[in-house]
Parts: C-alpha cells; structure tokens; sequence
C-alpha cells in the first residue's frame, strides 16, 4: 500500500510540475529570439541566416523546448483523463490525441531546423554560404518534411480541449479562457515572437497556480 501511495504522490507531482514548468520554458525560450521588439514575419532563407548568428542562448531555449514536449503530452493526457466523465469527453480525447501528436511534431521541428542549425556555427561563411541550397530545401520543407506542418495540431487540440474545459467547467472559467486565447496565439509564425511571447505568459498565468494546486492538493488527481 505504501508504494501504491508513492506511485500516486509521485505521479501527480510530476503532472503538477509539468504544468508549472512547460509555460515558463516558453517564456525564457521566445524571450531570448533576436529582434523581440521589432517583428515582421521571416522567408525561409531569412529564417536561416537568423539561425546562422543566433547566441548560444537562443540554441539552449531551443533544446529546452524539444524537452518540453514531452510535458505538453502529459498536459493533454491530464485533460483528457480531467474531461473523461463529462458531456465534452470525446473533444477531450479528440483534443488530446491531437496535441500528442503535435507535439511530438514540435519535437521534431525543433531537431530538424533548430538543433541542426548549432551544429553549424563553427562552419566559415563560405562554407555555410555552399550549403544554402540544402538548407532552403529543408526550411522550406520539401519532401517528407512537410509532416512537420503537423506541428499546428497542437493549438488546434489544446483549442479543441480548452472548449471543452469552458462548457464542462472542469478547470476555473479564467484559466480555460487564457488557456485558449494563448493556444490560438502560440502558433503564430517564425519573426514576431513577441506575439508567442504573450501568448507563454498569458498560459504562465493560468497554469502555473494550477499545477501547484495539483501537487499541494493530492485528492484532485485521485
């Protein structure tokens, strides 16, 4: 008995955590993309040549942000089981099996056209300059890398989900309400980060109080 309480404890700290930390990752990784205050949305080779001076800082956000993944899939997992008992169970199940699976495409963005770009720093400009071409190819996802566009079945199942919390009423009305505005503004494209930006801090605000309450309060994920 003893283990199946530590088993319990156990998961609902990690799910408590996972709500505290995966908005704040968000935070510091589009806090540190350059030209914060200055957006404008960015071409492909644009894209590539801001990866090329990017600071070690914005490289680490990146890797952060592959991590966080897996957070964002026991957030959805969490809502769905939250959702499971209500009148809105499926949209919590369609919702949720959604954004696993964008997540996991974010996952996979993330390595394909970020991590790769560090290990490029130490090339010479010339050398970076011959392998243009490819890189194009690859930030404008040709071939099979136009399954990375899956990465907006994120918001749309974290929105689907987000619904579902506001007429089910499972989650406080105010933080169903930030959590949909921040879902449908997360996603806005590479170049005005600013927009992200607000977006991680408008689900900081809700998410974080909520995932102290699951850690502090043991009978909420019972």
């Amino acid at each position: 008995m003893p283990a199946t309480n530590l088993l319990s404890s156990t998961k609902r700290i990690g799910t408590g955590l996972s709500f505290v930390i995966f908005p704040i990752v968000f935070v510091f990784a589009f806090s540190v993309h350059p030209g914060l205050l200055h957006p404008h949305f960015l071409a492909p080779s644009e894209l590539i040549l801001r990866a090329r001076g990017a600071s070690g800082l914005l490289h680490f956000g990146h890797a952060l942000v592959t991590l966080d993944t897996a957070l964002l899939v026991v957030v959805a997992l969490h809502f769905m089981k939250l959702l499971d008992h209500t009148a809105v169970a499926w949209a919590g199940f369609l919702g949720g099996a959604l954004a696993v699976l964008g997540s996991l495409t974010l996952a996979a963005d993330k390595g394909a056209l970020c991590l790769t770009m560090s290990a490029l720093t130490e090339l010479s400009d010339t050398e970076f300059m011959n392998m243009m071409p490819g890189l194009l190819a690859i930030f404008s996802k040709h071939g099979w890398l136009v399954l990375i566009w899956g990465i907006l079945l994120l918001p749309i199942g974290f929105g689907i989900q987000a619904i579902a919390l506001l007429k089910s009423k499972a989650l406080s009305s105010w933080q169903s309400l930030l959590f949909f505005v921040g879902v449908l503004l997360i996603g806005t494209p590479d170049g005005v980060e600013i927009v992200n930006l607000t977006a991680s801090i408008l689900m900081t605000i809700a998410f974080v109080p909520y995932g102290i309450q699951i850690i502090r309060t043991p009978l909420q994920c019972s």
